[in-house]
């Protein structure tokens, strides 16, 4: 399997963003793991065969812009290279959309975010299969 992080796998439709951030909502699903939180939803008819992944870090908890790219390339990079126990599981398993909320107050080393997103990504591989309703 080729280890890119392509345009495809990129979550940039502000609807379905909108749709992973509302509150309250009963499709959406979550959970903590430090560095971060991790907002997934299923999809009854997918975009594309991976999940599409979305990285955020707030500008509140880093002023500079260079920081917070730096922890979003991290987070990139390590999500790229470990995503493969994503790609084995079946499309109705698997989640269609992933949010990765980056909670930390400061920067992190690269092996505390990989060992996170490890840890992440075998805890959404375990997951059971959401039924699929109708939206």
């Amino acid at each position: 399997m080729k280890q890119t992080f392509g345009k495809n796998e990129r979550l940039c439709s502000p609807r379905i963003i909108g749709r992973l951030f509302k509150k309250g909502s009963s499709e959406v699903h979550t959970f903590y793991l430090f560095p971060f939180r991790v907002l997934y939803m299923y999809d009854q008819s997918p975009i594309s065969p991976l999940p599409q992944v979305l990285f955020s870090v707030s500008k509140r908890n880093f002023k500079k812009a260079v920081d917070r790219n730096l922890i979003r390339r991290r987070c990139r990079e390590a999500y790229r290279l470990n995503k493969h126990s994503l790609v084995t599981l079946t499309t109705e398993s698997r989640p269609s959309y992933i949010a990765f909320l980056y909670l930390a107050k400061e920067i992190v080393s690269y092996d505390v975010i990989e060992s996170a997103m490890k840890q992440s990504l075998t805890k959404l591989e375990k997951l059971p299969a959401s039924p699929k309703s109708p939206s």
